[in-house]
């Protein structure tokens, strides 16, 4: 299953994460209740990245 988050833009272009690890629905509704509020920066739904995949060597483990 997907996750999803709300991001925001305001005035000056500046991009910032509200809030993630949400299902599309109360991803949703949350980037409506703040657009409701009538501020002027824009808040938007996108899918969340996937994670990437562990190495499957080991390379990167904190072993000695």
């Amino acid at each position: 299953m997907s996750a999803f988050r709300v991001m925001r833009q305001d005035d000056n272009g500046n991009r910032f994460l509200v809030a993630g690890g949400l299902d599309r629905l109360a991803a949703g509704r949350l980037a409506a209740e703040f657009e409701a509020r009538g501020h002027k920066q824009l808040y938007w739904v996108e899918a969340e990245p996937e994670p990437e995949p562990e190495a499957a060597d080991g390379a990167g483990a904190d072993t000695p």
